[in-house]
């Protein structure tokens, strides 16, 4: 069996009293909690797709389960946008939020940690210990504006790299929805050979116009932020709080659909508060509470790095196109969309599995909510998911 270390490498200074007014990343010098770490690139440094060079990069990552003998039954779980590598656990010291997929993974779960041993890593670009423009750059400064240009190739890149520090050559399933669907079908695409399933949610093949202009304008929202300071506010007494909460709000708007809104908030006050006195609506409230929650656990460059590594995301780019890409894949893919996502509406994922080979059928789980029901519709994800890997 692989021996993994439980700490982070004593590589960089501890976490700064300042740094926690200017972004919700996790620092060296936090509690670890249940992550793992590892080092899969040097002082040699990463090449990147755009052209940038990154190193060395440390990842951070949470296991579920025990590796078999043959490395044979590990699955790979992979995040969305704002999610992080606690994929299961409750909130605790250095988790300031519960698991965000805690009714899928474990004993007797759709993945069924009895069965399968479960790694879920922290993107690159990512702020809760892997590195990302919050971390520590050789020169001893933090990256800041300095982080270079990613794309979900780069990503999957340095997941491969975990996946061989942990010894696994072909992951029995590959499992993600919204950008952590971006990277399971780059896992496909990219290595064929390593992925014997795949469960893909609420995603398309290449990002759309309309998507590529919701993140570009929530990237705008938090560069506008006066605090922003050109992406180096790390030594700053503030950060750009209020571009990051209103980036999430927006984003949270996109995320869910407008029944659901009128349903549950409709045109009422938030409490005793008079709207046409200056006071807000529940569904403000809403928004901003979702944007408030956020600053506790993300950093704003994160924001940025990652919602402009979604606008790149395209199979396609270099490979002849999205249908000769899809083309290669080797894996048994699942598609699963969401009825009501209005980000990532259902034709995408009809038009992924026809070019895909065999043409798998897609498994609609029926929702009021949109593209956040692959976070909230979790017995009818979760039981695609256990068909998938059954």
């Amino acid at each position: 069996m692989t021996s993994w270390p439980t700490s982070m490498p004593d590589s960089v200074p501890p976490r700064s009293v300042e740094r926690i007014t200017t972004t919700g990343a996790w620092g060296v010098g936090d509690d670890i909690g249940g992550r793992r770490f590892a080092r899969v690139v040097g002082a040699e440094g990463l090449d990147l797709e755009a052209g940038g060079h990154l190193g060395p990069v440390e990842i951070a990552y949470e296991t579920w389960g025990e590796l078999d003998s043959t490395a044979g039954n590990a699955v790979l779980v992979l995040h969305a946008l704002t999610g992080d590598s606690h994929a299961r656990g409750p909130t605790g010291p250095g988790h300031p939020s519960p698991g965000w997929w805690p009714d899928i993974i474990g004993p007797g779960a759709p993945i069924d940690t009895e069965r399968f041993f479960v790694v879920c890593p922290n993107v690159l670009g990512g702020c809760q210990g892997t590195t990302g423009p919050a971390s520590i750059a050789p020169d001893g400064k933090r990256y800041g504006s300095r982080f270079p240009i990613i794309t979900i190739r780069d990503q999957v890149h340095v997941e491969a790299l975990l996946a061989d520090h942990l010894g696994i050559s072909r992951w029995a399933g590959v499992v993600g929805g919204s950008m952590g669907g971006m990277r399971v079908l780059e896992w496909c695409v990219g290595s064929p050979e390593r992925v014997e399933r795949a469960v893909v949610v609420a995603v398309g093949a290449a990002a759309t116009a309309e998507q590529i202009g919701l993140c570009s304008l929530q990237v705008r929202v938090i560069r506008a932020d006066p605090a922003f300071a050109g992406g180096d506010y790390y030594d700053n007494d503030v950060g750009p709080a209020q571009g990051l909460a209103l980036a999430r709000g927006m984003g949270q708007v996109s995320y869910r659909t407008a029944s659901e809104l009128d349903v549950r908030f409709g045109r009422e006050a938030q409490g005793v508060e008079q709207p046409l006195k200056g006071g807000r609506y529940r569904v403000e409230s809403y928004l901003e509470h979702h944007g408030d929650t956020l600053l506790l656990r993300f950093d704003a460059n994160s924001y940025i790095v990652l919602s402009e590594a979604m606008n790149h995301h395209d199979v396609g780019r270099g490979r002849g196109g999205i249908t000769a890409a899809l083309s290669g894949v080797e894996a048994r893919v699942s598609v699963v969309g969401i009825s009501s996502d209005r980000l990532y509406p259902i034709g995408l994922q009809y038009e992924m599995a026809r070019l895909l080979p065999n043409a798998p059928e897609v498994r609609v789980v029926q929702s009021t909510v949109g593209h956040d029901g692959f976070l909230v519709e979790t017995a009818a994800i979760g039981a695609w998911i256990a068909d998938a890997l059954a």
